[in-house]
């Protein structure tokens, strides 16, 4: 049997991952997107090791409601992607600074 440790670690590594990715990737927002999913998916893996770990399913639970508001964001945001891309022909951070209504 695997230890709660090692999701644990795990879960930080995932979560140190994806930090890095948000801070030091600033130009490509699809790459943005997927640091943040992979946050989600850290966050994920402890509430599921802490379930197991406690025998309770309350953090199994939780972990579906997560996955629905990941997949609702990740949906909306290549939503908006696309609509960016279709309008100013590029999805790169610093060409968003500005708005147009």
């Amino acid at each position: 049997m695997v230890p709660l440790s090692h999701y644990l670690i795990l879960g930080a590594v995932l979560f140190c991952i994806a930090v890095a990715g948000v801070f030091l990737n600033r130009k490509n927002v699809i790459v943005l997107l997927m640091a943040i999913e992979l946050m989600l998916l850290a966050v994920n893996t402890n509430f599921v090791a802490f379930a197991r770990y406690l025998g309770d399913t309350t953090g199994q639970v939780f972990v579906f409601f997560v996955l629905t508001v990941a997949a609702a964001e990740a949906a909306i945001g290549l939503a908006i992607l696309v609509v960016l891309f279709r309008n100013r022909g590029s999805i790169n951070v610093d060409d968003m600074d500005r708005m147009r209504g």
